[in-house]
């Protein structure tokens, strides 16, 4: 399974914001787009989609941009990822129907293994925040101590 650039960019841009948020002043999609190397007319239409999902609101005239729809500490990866219409799974066929990805519309042998993993990828980024990213609180992030469950100690 691999993520597309529209989910990863729409998750790198948020945690730049988050980061970057200082008093509730506005981010511009133009300082973002430097900081990310994301063209800016990319970060626009992400951003159109993240406004519409309620995970940012924009901010109009001088000095304006973006915030922060909710706090980062309520804003979970998959929600980000979700706004931007970008689906959260390991297999060819439409998750939750009985017709497969086969030429006969039947599943592949190996089906319920990908729809499986795509649901625990789901569960992971449901479970992780975007406050933990910009903490770097994520698994395999140095200096991070976790319980035997994976959650931050």
């Amino acid at each position: 399974m691999k993520l597309s650039t529209r989910g990863r960019y729409a998750v790198m841009a948020m945690v730049d914001l988050a980061a970057h948020t200082e008093d509730g002043k506005p981010v511009s999609l133009a300082d973002i787009a430097e900081r990310q190397e994301i063209s800016l007319s990319y970060l626009e239409q992400l951003f159109g989609k993240l406004r519409r999902g309620g995970i940012v609101k924009s901010v109009r005239g001088p000095g304006g941009g973006y915030v922060l729809g909710r706090a980062a500490g309520e804003t979970r990866i998959a929600d980000i990822v979700l706004a931007v219409d970008e689906p959260i799974t390991a297999t060819r066929c439409q998750l939750g129907t009985s017709v497969g990805c086969r030429g006969n519309r039947s599943r592949c042998a190996t089906h319920d293994l990908w729809e499986e993993l795509s649901h625990q990828i789901h569960l992971y980024l449901s479970s992780v925040s975007l406050a933990d990213v910009v903490a770097r609180r994520v698994l395999g992030a140095p200096g991070v101590a976790r319980d035997a469950v994976g959650r931050v100690a």
